[in-house]
């Protein structure tokens, strides 16, 4: 089987079988909620998933280029918003879990940039972004620190939350370093983006948690909030 072949089968198939579950009664209301130019076919996160989870194994992409390509497809082409939730579960797919090196960040810079909404981009940061950084410090540590800064909410704010899932391994210099540039960002989901990755180090890290917070009075109301929630 060619390479076009593959990524066209995948693709087929991931459509297919959208259309199949497809639920007209609920679309509107998913729509409306996300806020999204594209319209759903008004698949439940929980049966895309499966759906997802049964395409990938029965049509393996080969290589890394094809399976970029894939991606990179249902992406850039997507005519339902499914499509796109099923590009980023495709780049989480296990079979591909040794491709995941710092060499995808153009990738998932268009996907986080281009997405531009929490759905996307809460998903990318924690479950992408977080583990390529967790294996590759050197390299992603810069990274994230320039995201920090960047003009782009979104990287902004997948810089902050990055580090969701890093618990006793969370690089608190590097938390400080993608908050505090924000701190005096007005914008919803950069405070609410601060609030979280300080409530989730609150688990593991509760004094520092609380020593940041009191040494930065600058913290919006909605970040202390979130911050000290379980204080």
């Amino acid at each position: 089987m060619t390479r076009n072949t593959e990524i066209n089968a995948l693709i087929t198939a991931v459509r297919g079988g959208l259309a199949e579950l497809a639920d007209p009664s609920r679309a509107p209301d998913m729509r409306r909620y996300m806020k999204s130019e594209l319209p759903f076919r008004g698949v439940p996160a929980p049966r895309r998933r499966e759906l997802g989870r049964g395409l990938f194994a029965a049509h393996p992409l080969s290589d890394e280029e094809s399976w970029r390509a894939a991606v990179l497809t249902l992406w850039r082409e997507a005519e339902f918003r499914e499509e796109r939730y099923l590009a980023v579960d495709l780049t989480g797919a296990r079979r591909y879990a040794p491709w995941q090196t710092p060499d995808l960040l153009p990738l998932y810079e268009e996907l986080i940039v281009t997405g531009a909404w929490w759905d996307y981009v809460d998903e990318l940061a924690s479950r992408r972004i977080g583990p390529l950084l967790q294996a590759n410090r050197p390299t992603m540590t810069p990274v994230l620190r320039r995201w920090a800064t960047d003009p782009d909410l979104w990287k902004r704010r997948t810089a902050i939350i990055s580090q969701l899932h890093a618990k006793e391994d969370t690089d608190t210099t590097l938390l400080t370093d993608t908050i505090e540039p924000n701190l005096p960002d007005s914008d919803f989901f950069i405070r609410k983006a601060i609030g979280w990755a300080l409530r989730q180090l609150a688990r593991t890290e509760p004094g520092w948690v609380r020593s940041f917070v009191d040494t930065h009075p600058d913290l919006s109301p909605l970040s202390r909030k979130e911050a000290t929630k379980h204080f």
